[in-house]
């Protein structure tokens, strides 16, 4: 308890935690539609994506945030049209934009400004990286996802499991996919600040996944995910506070931990 009152004594550790619960939030919640589609990748797609974008901001001089959403938003649509038209397997199309999108950003990083403090951040994840601009944008990504899960949670769980049945029962399947993935290319802009393009999507993968090993419902699986994500979150900041050790791969720790417990406690549910 004083270690975690000692934590809050500091203003960007405050920011941190605050900005951390909502990312891992929204990213949990859309996580479990995005791995349900067998889009889990996409985190990791769009990561890549926002990291070259943010190389470019940087060089450029230009503002990192204002810059690099409009492009994962886009890099977002892009890539949900490649997979819509059946041009491309999903993973083959996330697995080319991320490959290009890191290369783009890498070539431009040794070009420019090389690599700096704010580029490692960026890759790797800092604690310091964020701001109170982060944390506001955080609160408004975090009510416009809650809001959907909440007033549109039967279309939500409709094309997320049968998209020709949502289409014949009139929900715009089109615009709730356009909307999540607009969504999840926001959070992990944003979540990068802290866990950085190579640890983000763990945010949307883990939750989801190990929530499935225990609950089988779409509302039970939703439930589990937003709570154990904020919880891992809070225990990975407070592992890495008390350990000097990175926060973003910490929280990864902690979420390998919960999925390694929550696989136990199925094998031993299906051994009763």
């Amino acid at each position: 308890m004083n270690m975690i009152l000692e934590m809050m004594s500091y203003p960007f550790l405050v920011r941190a935690v605050i900005g951390g619960v909502l990312v891992s939030l929204c990213a949990s919640l859309l996580g479990v539609s995005l791995v349900l589609k067998r889009y889990s990748m996409i985190g990791d797609g769009l990561s890549h994506v926002s990291f070259g974008a943010l190389s470019v901001a940087l060089a450029a001089g230009w503002s990192p945030l204002k810059f690099s959403i409009p492009v994962v938003i886009i890099a977002a649509f892009f890539l949900l049209r490649i997979t819509e038209n059946g041009k491309l397997k999903s993973d083959a199309a996330i697995a080319i934009i991320s490959a290009s999108a890191l290369a783009f950003g890498i070539v431009v990083t040794s070009l420019t400004t090389g690599m700096t403090t704010d580029v490692s951040s960026y890759m790797f994840g800092s604690i310091l990286a964020m701001s109170s601009e982060d944390v506001r944008m955080t609160v408004i990504v975090s009510v416009i996802v809650l809001g959907m899960f909440f007033f549109c949670y039967n279309k939500v769980f409709a094309v997320t499991f049968d998209e020709s049945f949502a289409k014949a029962t009139g929900v715009s399947v089109s615009l709730y996919n356009v909307l999540i993935a607009v969504l999840t290319a926001v959070t992990i802009v944003l979540g990068m600040r802290m866990m950085g393009a190579m640890l983000i999507s763990s945010l949307i993968i883990f939750p989801a996944l190990t929530s499935m090993r225990v609950f089988k419902s779409f509302q039970g699986v939703v439930w589990s995910s937003g709570i154990l994500s904020v919880v891992c979150f809070c225990v990975g900041m407070v592992f890495s506070y008390g350990c000097s050790t990175p926060a973003g791969a910490s929280v990864v720790l902690v979420n390998l931990a919960a999925f390694l417990i929550f696989s136990g406690v199925q094998a031993v549910r299906k051994c009763l």
